[in-house]
């Protein structure tokens, strides 16, 4: 289970199948992007004194 979860991660097919799913419910008018959220995460940069 593990090696198909690598290939599945290297081949970015959740990435892939999200944007199909996307897609096909964009085409059906499916989608309410008036309810969009955007979120993102920041981490702080550390600098190591050397």
């Amino acid at each position: 289970m593990h090696r198909c979860f690598t290939e599945w991660t290297t081949a970015r097919m959740r990435v892939k199948l999200y944007r199909l799913l996307l897609d096909e419910l964009g085409a059906r008018g499916e989608l309410d992007w008036s309810r969009c959220a955007i979120d993102s995460v920041s981490v702080r940069a550390v600098t190591w004194a050397t």
